[in-house]
């Protein structure tokens, strides 16, 4: 493809619609997974909205032995504690009301039982998949770990799309308070940014609010979720 447009991120956990909106806007995108693990990120955690109308935060637990220094792809889940049926009973509570539930819930309740799930990477890459799928997203999706490629900070972004023979890389405003802009011309890439705005929509449990995990539009909103996210559309 002559323009490529790649685009990088965290593999976080059930993200919210601005991360499927970036994939949308994307030919490729990169899960970066061989960076550092930040803690209270959400890379192991995304607020939902309860029937009591406040945000509540879905936390895959972690074992905590040397997370200040581990790479994402190296972050252990701590099955010890009883986090999968607490998950799915708080996502059945806080959704069972809502239109398309469904539809989304068994695809989510078979992901969440299908493994013991050791590594929060692979959990995490399983369920965004699934909200790809589901959104009908035809971006191609790979694993930073597994392209081979070295550097840090914003070398390691360029280094990346010149793998990928990418010719725009697509990052959100918040990158240009730390990357090095000149990097990407200087290696022939177009720093392209995007602005994402929120969609309101149809939601559960009184005034709307917004950057929830995009589970809460799928389960609100169903087939017309896609049109919604792009700005194509209101429920």
């Amino acid at each position: 493809m002559e323009n490529l447009v790649v685009s990088i991120h965290q593999p976080n956990f059930l993200p919210w619609s601005g991360y499927f909106y970036k994939i949308a806007q994307s030919d490729v995108f990169v899960l970066l997974d061989n960076v550092q693990y930040s803690k209270n990120s959400f890379i192991n955690r995304n607020k939902i909205k309860t029937p009591q109308g406040k945000n509540l935060w879905l936390t895959v637990p972690l074992k905590s032995n040397g997370l200040s220094e581990i790479l994402i792809k190296d972050v252990v889940i701590a099955n010890q504690i009883e986090w999968k049926k607490k998950h799915l009973h708080t996502l059945e509570m806080s959704y069972k009301r809502a239109s398309f539930f469904n539809q989304l819930y068994s695809d989510i309740e078979k992901v969440y039982n299908e493994s013991q799930w050791v590594d929060l990477c692979f959990f995490n890459v399983k369920l965004i998949n699934l909200i790809i799928d589901k959104l009908n997203l035809n971006t191609q999706l790979l694993i930073a770990s597994h392209l081979n490629v070295e550097g840090k900070s914003t070398q390691l972004l360029v280094n990346i799309v010149r793998k990928l023979n990418g010719k725009v890389y697509l990052s959100g405003y918040g990158g240009s308070k730390y990357q090095e802009e000149d990097l990407f011309e200087k290696n022939d890439i177009k720093l392209q940014y995007y602005n994402f705005t929120h969609p309101v929509y149809p939601q559960l449990w009184g005034e709307f609010t917004s950057g929830l995990s995009i589970v809460d539009l799928l389960f609100n909103c169903g087939p017309e979720s896609k049109d919604i996210l792009m700005g194509r559309s209101q429920a």
